[in-house]
């Protein structure tokens, strides 16, 4: 492995261990939003993922391309169902109690 591949395996590891302690630390009421943003943010690598796959040069590039449009788009329905089921919790307390929405 290369010295750039090691500095980016460096820097992925650093990431998710950042990202999971800044995920862990954030309050109930707070995933919701979140949650919206992280859909935004993995609309944009769906994108991306989209113009990799059209600008592919071999059979591998293309391949990796496309399972990282079937992986993003996974992840941003699945992120939409969540939010969904999460906003839908949240009407049914309001109903429950009397609310008019």
């Amino acid at each position: 492995m290369t010295s750039s591949g090691v500095d980016l395996l460096t820097i992925f590891v650093l990431a998710a261990f950042v990202g999971f302690e800044v995920v862990s630390k954030v309050s109930t009421i707070l995933h919701t939003p979140l949650m919206s943003g992280a859909n935004a943010i993995h609309g944009v690598i769906l994108v991306g993922a989209i113009l990799i796959a059209g600008r592919a040069d071999s059979g591998l590039q293309l391949g990796l391309a496309l399972a990282a449009v079937l992986l993003a788009t996974v992840n941003v329905v699945g992120g939409f169902v969540v939010t969904d089921r999460m906003l839908e919790m949240f009407r049914s307390a309001a109903r429950g109690k009397g609310g008019d929405r």
